[in-house]
């Protein structure tokens, strides 16, 4: 708590996004020193005249106090790049948000996350594709992820709580104000079985601008996308575009060649996106036809120190078994023996001959897809 308030501090700033940040903290050392460094300190700095404004202003200005009890006040869970419980998957991107607002919860059985996204203005047969693959998802215990607005969205998420299933939604505005207006009860619902997220400060009304960045957490928390209907200049496209610099799988549901709701999917399978005909298509390709028995083998097999030990030096770049015996000071076959554990539970992956990763499946392999409007 003592440095949240700097966090949503920078949060406040345009122009300093994760990049400009980033390059804050490589500087100073943490956060607070970056947000009290002097003028003249700061000028020295890479900022742009602008972003550097920006923050000079918010600072004088804003009471970083009023905007922690504001954060209480709607019962919000703020999430930074050094909470521990900050989602793993979305970690692991380049433009991480640095800040994540969270109504709602978020627990480990998330890191099975698939997004399901497509068209505002949904057809029959869309609808009722994105009905059917949001609950065959959940009912295989797979956290459905999507935007919340109007069309296949909406129905993804009322199908995964119609099902008993968890679902994540993440907003183009603060996690305090719901849009559209006629979601407010379901945006209620997805709070107690699951979360609204958002990286935008509270108060944040939902310009046109946001949601095209908003749509990179969609994919940031998901293993893989599905697009299940969209036309050419669909929103859903800038999220399977996301999804591939993030090194995630995207699907595209196919449909007719006359119908301008599906030209956008037909367009991407074409590019080479992966066929989705029944959930087992996404299942399969992702390796979540085990699930069940990962999570059964998280909450049986209970952690140990070694397992802490080895997760703590587990990222997404490789790391030799030789090389983590040295720093953890164990016997290799300790080590060994502990790995094939943490890979029975999906939290460590063999990526090649004593080479392992912590979990991020499916495994690396693009496919490619057509640039689209944004």
């Amino acid at each position: 708590m003592d440095t949240l308030r700097y966090w949503l501090g920078f949060n406040l700033v345009r122009g300093i996004g994760p990049m400009r940040l980033r390059m804050l903290l490589d500087l100073f050392g943490d956060i607070r020193s970056a947000w009290e460094a002097s003028e003249q300190i700061l000028r020295e700095t890479k900022l742009d005249r602008r972003s550097l404004e920006n923050f000079l202003k918010v600072r004088h200005e804003v009471n970083l106090d009023e905007v922690l009890r504001h954060v209480e006040h709607v019962s919000a869970q703020v999430l930074t790049w050094d909470s521990l419980d900050y989602p793993g998957l979305l970690r692991q991107i380049a433009d991480a948000p640095p800040v994540l607002f969270v109504r709602g919860t978020l627990t480990p059985a998330d890191e099975w996350s698939v997004a399901l996204v497509g068209t505002r203005k949904a057809t029959v047969y869309g609808r009722e594709v994105a009905h059917r693959l949001a609950t065959d998802l959940v009912q295989n215990r797979v956290t459905l992820v999507s935007g919340l607005a109007r069309g296949i969205d909406c129905i993804a998420h009322q199908a995964a709580l119609g099902a008993g299933g968890r679902t994540l939604a993440v907003l183009g505005s603060g996690v305090d104000y719901i849009y559209p207006a006629e979601h407010r009860k379901l945006a209620e619902a997805i709070v107690e079985n699951g979360a609204l997220i958002s990286d935008y400060p509270l108060g944040t009304r939902p310009e046109a601008a946001n949601f095209p960045a908003r749509n990179r957490i969609i994919s940031g928390l998901s293993l893989g996308v599905v697009v299940v209907e969209a036309d050419v200049k669909s929103g859903a496209l800038i999220t399977a575009d996301f999804a591939l610099d993030h090194g995630r799988e995207v699907f595209a549901v196919p449909g007719s060649i006359l119908s301008p709701a599906s030209a956008g999917c037909n367009r991407l399978l074409r590019d080479g996106a992966s066929i989705v005909t029944e959930v087992g298509d996404i299942l399969e390709t992702l390796h979540l036809d085990q699930v069940s028995e990962k999570q059964l083998a998280r909450e049986v097999l209970l952690s140990n120190p070694t397992e802490a030990a080895i997760l703590e030096r587990l990222t997404a770049e490789p790391r030799h078994l030789d090389e983590l015996s040295r720093e953890i000071a164990l016997p290799v076959e300790a080590i060994s023996s502990t790995l094939v554990m943490m890979e029975l539970k999906g939290i460590a992956r063999q990526v090649a001959p004593l080479q392992y990763v912590v979990a991020r499946e499916p495994d690396e392999e693009y496919v490619t897809a057509p640039d689209v409007e944004t």
